[in-house]
């Protein structure tokens, strides 16, 4: 019945059998079978098509609704109580950062951890939250506001600054405050938030909106406009300290925060992990 249940709550937010199926790892039929016998359970319908979507019907709402703390706890004791114990840790990382300085943070620290096992998962910041209230992972280094998850225990490791890479890496005259166009995150973006009233401060224009940092980059490294990004994207793709702006000293930053579920946060190995990953943050 919980596989049952945890399908049921992973159509919920994916909106199609395919990526509930892709999700869980299991075939589209088996999502199929799971639902029927969820309806056959209750003797009404969870579910109803809207063309290749699916949207769950007034129970199939009050259902999710009702089991989805309840998963959430579930899978939380399981972590906390099993996982924890064989000193294991699960983390889900914004993927700019992982694909950027978070490998040479995390081994910094695992260096420092030798008997914990670490296995990371590389996500957009939503997604990492969304699975840190489901209880899939343990912590999360995201980025983003840091007041906005108050379910979370949310901490500030790093202001990471923020830099223009000019269009085909020309040289720009252009000062600080001065309006001017540019490529950056999209709005779905855990960084959006925290940036977006500092960019109208700045005079600082959105003319194109991409899903990921690096794509940002790449298209402003072609020559497709100026790129707004995190220093740590343009120093990984080889682009010199000389040839970006920074914004950093005109309050232009991304909050980098380290999050858990509380009774997560509170375990001495989080705490011990949380402690090292703070003190190396700002070295990378």
């Amino acid at each position: 019945m919980l596989e049952n249940l945890e399908t049921l709550v992973t159509l919920s937010k994916t909106g199609t059998m395919m990526e509930t199926a892709t999700v869980l790892k299991i075939s589209q039929s088996a999502v199929s079978k799971r639902i029927a016998s969820l309806e056959a359970f209750y003797e009404r319908p969870l579910i109803e098509r809207e063309g290749r979507r699916v949207v769950l019907t007034h129970h199939g709402t009050k259902l999710v609704e009702r089991v989805t703390p309840l998963i959430s706890d579930l899978r939380s004791v399981f972590l906390e109580d099993n996982t924890l114990r064989k000193g294991k840790l699960i983390m889900g990382v914004s993927e700019a950062i992982l694909a950027s300085w978070g490998p040479k943070l995390f081994a910094s620290v695992a260096r420092e951890m030798p008997e914990v096992e670490f296995e990371f998962h590389a996500q957009r910041s939503p997604v990492v939250l969304d699975r840190l209230r489901s209880g899939e992972y343990m912590v999360g280094l995201c980025t983003g506001s840091y007041d906005a998850e108050s379910d979370l225990q949310s901490e500030v490791i790093r202001l990471e600054p923020m830099v223009i890479i000019p269009s085909a890496r020309k040289p720009l005259k252009y000062h600080v405050g001065e309006p001017l166009s540019v490529i950056t995150i999209e709005s779905r973006s855990g960084a959006w938030r925290s940036i977006e009233d500092d960019m109208k401060r700045l005079r600082l224009h959105r003319a194109v909106s991409l899903e990921s940092f690096f794509s940002v980059a790449q298209m402003a490294l072609a020559g497709f406009g100026h790129g707004l990004v995190p220093a740590g994207v343009a120093r990984t793709l080889g682009v010199k300290t000389s040839e970006v702006i920074p914004l950093d000293a005109d309050g232009l930053n991304r909050p980098v925060r380290f999050v858990a579920r509380k009774s997560m946060f509170s375990r001495p190995l989080v705490q011990n992990f949380y402690a090292l990953v703070k003190a190396r943050a700002q070295s990378v």
